[in-house]
C-alpha cells in the first residue's frame, strides 16, 4: 500500500504576504480554469497556460525560489500522482476497446430487442450508462461513448431531453463513484491507506440507495414531461457481438476482490479484452499496431485510449505541484490543528472532511486532484478522533461526486452538454449545460446521502465492520 505520507517532507515555503501571497497564484488558476469552462471548452489541456501562469506567479511570490521549485517537484512526483496517471491511461485504453469491439451497440441493441417507450428508454438509457461506467470507470468516456448513441435515439423516440441528458449524466456519475478502477475509488481509497475493494463494498450502501432514488425520479420526471412518442419511432439500432467484451470488467473485478495489484488487474483485463476480440472478430488486427512509413506515424487503440487521457494527466502533475506549495506553506498544518480543537466528535470530524473536500473540488474544479489535496488532511484529522479509513474514504468520493457533476462549470456537465449536439442531424435539439447538471439526480440524491449519513450517523459504524 502507498503511504501519501510518505512525500509530506516538503521544504518550507514563505511568501510575500503570508497566506494571502500562497493562495494568491491559486486564485489566479481559479479564475482562469473558470472563464474556460463557462466558455464551453471541455479540453484540459486548456488549463495548461493557467497552471503555468499560476506556477509562474508562485515562482515570483515566493521568499526562498530554491525550495518552491523542490517543493513543485516533489508534490508532481508523489507515488499516488504516478498510480493515478497510469490508471487513467490504462482505462482509457480499456474505454476505447470496449468501445471499438462494440459493447455500448450489444447493450444498445439488448435495449431495442425489449421496444422501450419514452420513460422507459430514460431508465435503461441510465443503467446502460451505469454498465459502462462501472466497466470503464471513466465517467468521461461513458458519456463520449454513450451520449452519441443514446441521445439522438431517445429524442426520436420522443423523451424528454433534459432528463434523458441528465440520466446519461447521472450513469457515468453512478461509475466513477463506485467502480473499482474508477480515478475517484482509486485516489479516496489511497489517501486513506484503505483496500480498494474493501472501499467499493463498504461504498455500495450508499450509493445504490442513491441509484434507486434517482431512478423514480428520472421516471417522474421523463413522465411528467408531456412528451409522447411518435408513431414512427425508430428501432433502436445496435447489434449483439459485443455482450462477451462483459468478461473485461468481470475479470478486473475478480483479481481485486483476490488483493490483486490495482496494475495486475488493469493489465489483466486489458489482455483478455485484446484476446476475446480479436478470436471474437471484434477487434481488427491493425488496431493492435499499423504503421504509416510514409507519415512516420502509428496507429493503434492503445494510442487513442492514452491519447485520451494525456490532458487530464498532465494537469492532475501541474496542479498539484500547485498544491504542493499550498501544503509547504504551512496551511494544511493551520487547518488541521484548527479542525482537530474542533471535532470533539466524530460528526464534527466527517462535516470538517467532507466541507473540505467540497470547498477543495469547487476551488480546483478537479475531482482527483481535490481528493489528493484534502487526503492527508481527512487521514490525520480522521486517525485523532478514530474515525474509520472505509468512511473518511466514501465522504471524500462521495462529495466530489456530487457538484462536479451538477454545476455547470465543471467539464463533466460542460461536456454532457457537447455531445447532445449529436442529435442535431436528426432534428433533435441540444440541451445546456445547466439543464444536464439540473437532471442529475444520482448527484442530487448522493448529495443528501451524504448530508443524511453525517447527521445521522447512518453507516458510521458498518464501515469499520466491511472486510
Amino acid at each position: 500500500m502507498i503511504d501519501p505520507a510518505q512525500n509530506d517532507d516538503l521544504p518550507p515555503v514563505r511568501f510575500i504576504g503570508g497566506i494571502a501571497g500562497a493562495l494568491f497564484p491559486f486564485c489566479v488558476f481559479l479564475a482562469g480554469v473558470m472563464a474556460i469552462a463557462l466558455s464551453g471548452a471541455p479540453d484540459e489541456r486548456g488549463f495548461w497556460p493557467v497552471l503555468i501562469l499560476s506556477l509562474c506567479l508562485g515562482l515570483v511570490l515566493a521568499k526562498d525560489r530554491q525550495n518552491f521549485c523542490v517543493s513543485v517537484i516533489k508534490g508532481m512526483s508523489q507515488p499516488i500522482v504516478m498510480i493515478m496517471i497510469m490508471a487513467w491511461m490504462l482505462a482509457s485504453v480499456i474505454g476505447v476497446l470496449m468501445s471499438e469491439t462494440g459493447f455500448v451497440e450489444a447493450l444498445t441493441w439488448t435495449a431495442g430487442r425489449l421496444h422501450l417507450g419514452g420513460t422507459a428508454f430514460v431508465i435503461a438509457s441510465f443503467l446502460i450508462c451505469c454498465i459502462v461506467s462501472v466497466s470503464t470507470g471513466s465517467s468521461f468516456g461513458t458519456i463520449l461513448i454513450c451520449a452519441p448513441l443514446l441521445f439522438p435515439a431517445g429524442g426520436l423516440l420522443g423523451t424528454h431531453l433534459a432528463t434523458l441528458a441528465g440520466a446519461i449524466l447521472g450513469g457515468a456519475t453512478f461509475g466513477d463513484c463506485i467502480a473499482p478502477i474508477s480515478d475517484t475509488t482509486i485516489a479516496s481509497a489511497l489517501t486513506q491507506n484503505a483496500d480498494i475493494i474493501g472501499t467499493v463494498k463498504s461504498r455500495l450502501k450508499y450509493v445504490l440507495p442513491a441509484a434507486v432514488v434517482a431512478i423514480a425520479l428520472y421516471a417522474l420526471s421523463a413522465s411528467s414531461s408531456g412528451i409522447t412518442a411518435p408513431a414512427n419511432a425508430p428501432e433502436l439500432a445496435g447489434k449483439p457481438d459485443g455482450l462477451p467484451m462483459l468478461a473485461v470488467p468481470v475479470v478486473i473485478i475478480v483479481l481485486l476482490l483476490k488483493k490483486k495489484h490495482l496494475l495486475h488487474g488493469l493489465l489483466a483485463g486489458l489482455l483478455v479484452g485484446v484476446v476475446l476480440g480479436l478470436v471474437c472478430d471484434l477487434l481488427p488486427l491493425n488496431r493492435l499496431l499499423s504503421l504509416d512509413l510514409e507519415n512516420f506515424s502509428a496507429q493503434s487503440f492503445v494510442i487513442d485510449g492514452i491519447n485520451r487521457a494525456v490532458g487530464i494527466s498532465f494537469f492532475t502533475i501541474l496542479l498539484m505541484g500547485l498544491v504542493a506549495t499550498l501544503k509547504s506553506s504551512g496551511l494544511l498544518d493551520k487547518l488541521i490543528a484548527f479542525s482537530a480543537k474542533r471535532s470533539r466528535t466524530l460528526r464534527h470530524t466527517e462535516a470538517w472532511i467532507s466541507g473540505a473536500v467540497g470547498v477543495a473540488v469547487l476551488l480546483t474544479c478537479h475531482s482527483i486532484v481535490a481528493i489528493l489535496t484534502v487526503g492527508d488532511f481527512a487521514r490525520e484529522t480522521g486517525e485523532k478522533t478514530g474515525l474509520h479509513r472505509y468512511r473518511r474514504a466514501n465522504l471524500l468520493s462521495l462529495v466530489v461526486c456530487t457538484f462536479p457533476f451538477l454545476l455547470p462549470y465543471f467539464i463533466p456537465v460542460i461536456l454532457m452538454a457537447n455531445t447532445t449536439s449529436s442529435g442535431r442531424a436528426y432534428g433533435v435539439p441540444p440541451v445546456s449545460p445547466l439543464q444536464s447538471g439540473l437532471h442529475n439526480f444520482v448527484s442530487w440524491a448522493i448529495l443528501a446521502v451524504v448530508m443524511f449519513s453525517i447527521l445521522s450517523g447512518f453507516g458510521r459504524h458498518s464501515d469499520e465492520k466491511t472486510t
